[in-house]
């Protein structure tokens, strides 16, 4: 057993050829076999592929808006919002405030359903409008 462990005593940083191999090789492996499965879940997964850089960009901008909300639920004004950052003017966060772990994946799982209409919506008229050649880059 130590044998074995000692040829996955990899580090991540700096990334080497042997941490490049196990985990991207058995997640290579794993999408070919799951290439096949059609289902609900595939599905759903399969519509956030086609249209990723468009839930990439509307996503900024709905989780920018509801820390916007949160920031100024919690009381602070525009102009601690002004002065949260010289790099980043608005950044909506203020020091030693934050949020749990578990109340982050809540948000998360919540700005990827409420895209999931959008993207869906967007992935049909990719398909049906298919002579608009820059529609592919979305």
């Amino acid at each position: 057993m130590l044998t074995f462990l000692s040829f996955i005593n990899v580090n991540k940083y700096p990334p080497s050829l042997l941490y490049m191999t196990i985990t991207i090789g058995p997640a290579l492996i794993l999408l070919a076999y799951l290439e096949n499965f059609k289902n609900k879940v595939t599905d759903i997964f399969r519509t956030y592929g086609r249209v990723a850089f468009f839930y990439y960009i509307i996503h900024l901008y709905l989780v920018h808006i509801l820390s916007a909300i949160a920031f100024f639920s919690r009381g602070h004004t525009m102009a601690d919002a002004s002065k949260t950052g010289e790099l980043y003017p608005f950044y909506f966060v203020a020091p030693g405030e934050g949020y749990s772990l578990g109340i982050v994946y809540l948000v998360w799982i919540t700005v990827v359903a409420i895209l999931y209409p959008l993207c869906k919506w967007y992935d049909r008229y990719k398909m049906n409008h298919r002579e608009k050649w820059w529609l592919s880059y979305l």
